[in-house]
């Protein structure tokens, strides 16, 4: 009798794993659909966002903020159902040093530090990062700091020649070229003024932004908590959108977005994403 109830026992517990599901996000634009997952690291973001969809409250809000090679951004349900502001609810920060902004990551927007320093996000704007792919030098170098010796290094008048140099290439706006001259200079300014240059990335930040890009400035400042698992190139047809000077596209980007439960197994066979 012990054993029977046993082998039953084992019997559940395995039905249990097999049928263990998660939630599947589908993102509905006119340039396609884009499909996606939310992390169980950040629960609030993510019981958050699948309470909207379900009520239908992310339908008809828009992707108001778009810059290519940055990210795109939307879900305004407060200002689409002409919510009054005191009634625009935050959900608790909840950033995961792991879980980084690599291009397809989708993020919660908030309010800055100055009114916001707990970090916490929108009740209901989110983005999803395209960024950029970037050279790890670049990556791993202390942007501002390198910029500012760097000025610093161009007014001594020994320098007149490479001041001239970089002063052609802003003239030119050519702004990736004035990146590579600084860059080229770091272990000469690093030398010369006996300090350090670099930024401390982990490998996975070194990986991801050096292969698919994205956009390390926010790391640990937003909170992360899902991604698109397909349909990245409808993220970026609506990155290419023209756009008026507040960043918004002038033919508007509507959004339906409805979620469903699926076996985790199936989600993995359909669209390649691994839980491990």
């Amino acid at each position: 009798m012990k054993t029977n109830i046993f082998i039953i026992l084992l019997a559940f517990l395995a039905f249990g794993c097999a049928v263990e599901k998660d939630y599947l996000v589908k993102i509905e634009t006119r340039h396609g659909d884009m499909y996606a997952i939310l992390f169980d690291e950040t629960p609030k973001h993510k019981k958050n966002f699948i309470e909207l969809a379900e009520k239908g409250r992310f339908d008809s809000t828009e992707f108001h903020r778009v810059i290519e090679n940055f990210m795109i951004q939307g879900g305004d349900v407060f200002a689409k159902e002409k919510l009054p502001r005191e009634e625009w609810y935050t959900v608790p920060a909840e950033i995961k040093p792991d879980l980084i902004h690599a291009k397809g990551m989708i993020a919660a927007a908030r309010m800055g530090n100055n009114v916001n320093p707990e970090r916490a996000s929108s009740g209901s704007q989110f983005y999803i990062v395209q960024g950029k792919v970037y050279d790890k030098l670049e990556l791993t170098t202390d942007m501002r700091q390198l910029s500012e010796k760097f000025n610093q290094y161009l007014r001594l008048e020994s320098n007149a020649e490479l001041r001239e140099t970089y002063t052609n290439l802003y003239e030119n706006r050519e702004f990736d070229a004035m990146n590579k001259l600084m860059l080229d200079h770091k272990e000469k300014l690093e030398d010369f003024y006996s300090t350090s240059l670099g930024k401390k990335m982990t490998p996975q930040q070194v990986e991801a932004y050096t292969t698919i890009g994205g956009t390390p400035h926010l790391d640990n400042e937003y909170t992360v908590f899902g991604q698109v698992i397909k349909g990245l190139e409808v993220m970026e047809e609506i990155a290419k959108e023209k756009t008026s000077p507040q960043d918004k596209p002038i033919e508007t980007v509507y959004m339906k977005v409805t979620v469903n439960q699926l076996p985790k197994k199936k989600i993995t066979k359909d669209f390649g994403y691994s839980y491990e």
